[in-house]
């Protein structure tokens, strides 16, 4: 997946893992240095776009469906929802770059 990116943006802009990593309780935080940013909004929007975005839906979906915050039919809705995204996205970028 590419990203767009500014000419000026540090290295690491965009990069999921980077700007919001998963921390020891499991959640995802954005750490210090990246607040300081001033790229930090448009950085972590371009982190969460395609897979790895949905990816980190689909973990907030498991974390409501195991706290009892959600019931089974809306979260087998949801994922349903995502994998028919992440099919969508596959072949919009096959059609882009055929092997």
């Amino acid at each position: 997946m590419t990203v767009d990116r500014r000419n000026d943006a540090p290295p690491c802009f965009g990069e999921l893992e980077t700007v919001f990593p998963e921390g020891d309780d499991g959640l995802r935080h954005s750490p210090d240095e990246c607040l300081r940013c001033r790229e930090k909004t448009e950085c972590l929007r371009a982190a969460m776009q395609g897979d790895p975005g949905l990816r980190v839906r689909e973990e907030k979906v498991d974390r409501a469906y195991a706290a009892g915050m959600m019931g089974f039919f809306e979260r087998w809705k949801r994922k349903k929802a995502f994998d028919t995204r992440r099919k969508q996205s596959k072949k919009r970028s096959e059609r882009n770059f055929p092997l």
